[in-house]
Parts: structure tokens; sequence; C-alpha cells
């Protein structure tokens, strides 16, 4: 298995995909749905920080008066 900070924010989506539906599935003993859990919620930390630092990284166009690009400035979602 491979180490969830090493994983890109697809991969670790992917899996996290994975363990969501094992978890729903009702099937997974207790000791497996345990450490199931515990992965999932390293997989969901680690997408929620690579969504954190994409964000950080986007900036925002902006315009003079007469409608041309004249710089950047910090993204926000708000």
């Amino acid at each position: 298995m491979k180490p969830v900070a090493e994983m890109s924010f697809e991969e670790a989506l992917k899996e996290l995909e994975q363990v969501v539906r094992e978890m729903e599935s009702g099937t997974v003993e207790l000791e497996k749905s345990i450490d199931i859990y515990d992965r999932g919620a390293q997989l969901k930390k680690h997408c929620e920080a690579k969504l954190a630092q994409a964000q950080a990284r986007i900036e925002q166009i902006t315009l003079a008066e007469n409608g041309q690009p004249d710089g950047t400035a910090p993204f926000d979602a708000r």
C-alpha cells in the first residue's frame, strides 16, 4: 500500500472513494473497518491539504479601467 504522503490528489481521492464504498457495504469485519477508517481519515486530510495548496497558488487576473490585464491578485473563494 502506497504511503499517503506520496500520493497525488487523484490517487488519494480514488482510494478514499474505495474506502467509503467498503465502509458503506457493511460487509467489513470490525477490526478491518477500524483500519479502513483510519486510512480514510489520512486520505481525507491529505486531499484537503492538496486542495489548500492548489487554492493558494491560484491567482485572479486584475483588469485596468480600459479592460486590459494589469496584474494579479490572490484568489479569494469567499
